[in-house]
């Protein structure tokens, strides 16, 4: 059985994140979109509500399922079994970092090994640093993000 998880902050879930799910559900018998709980980072929405809005946009899905960590990617990549890292590739920008952790997670989860998928090309420009920047201006981000994060980022944001 061939088990992705795809991890990430998810802060928030972008079009191109969903579309990166929808093809690896396809693809593989499981995946799981592992949220980072990430408090380096200071994600904008606690890792309850990304979690409650990845649910939202991926949950019709059968063979998907989501989960927060605040562990070490490699521990989470074994307790579920998995073999397959899932990670998304927008732009060459992105290859160099990816590349850097693809090679620390084969040391670290040897089991599992790193694929990557590259959203469709009228969502490769999308990412959830620009989202949060949009709507944190008072900007729609409705074209690049489920009806139900768009909702969610006006209320949290209070505009």
């Amino acid at each position: 059985m061939n088990i992705a998880v795809y991890p990430g902050t998810f802060d928030p879930i972008t079009n191109g994140h969903s579309d990166l799910v929808e093809r690896a559900s396809k693809l593989f018998d499981k995946v799981v979109v592992a949220i980072a709980e990430s408090p380096k980072k200071q994600p904008l929405l606690p890792l309850e509500a990304r979690t409650s809005l990845v649910l939202d946009v991926v949950g019709h899905l059968d063979n998907v399922e989501v989960a927060g960590f605040d562990c070490l990617l490699a521990d989470l990549v074994k307790d579920h079994n998995a073999n397959i890292i899932l990670r998304g590739l927008r732009a060459v920008s992105d290859f160099e970092y990816e590349f850097q952790l693809a090679n620390m997670n084969r040391q670290l989860a040897p089991q599992a090994e790193s694929i990557f998928l590259t959203p469709a090309e009228h969502l490769s420009f999308i990412s959830s640093t620009l989202i949060r920047e949009i709507a944190t201006l008072g900007g729609d981000v409705s074209k690049f993000v489920h009806p139900a994060v768009a909702s969610a980022l006006k209320e949290h944001l209070g505009n």
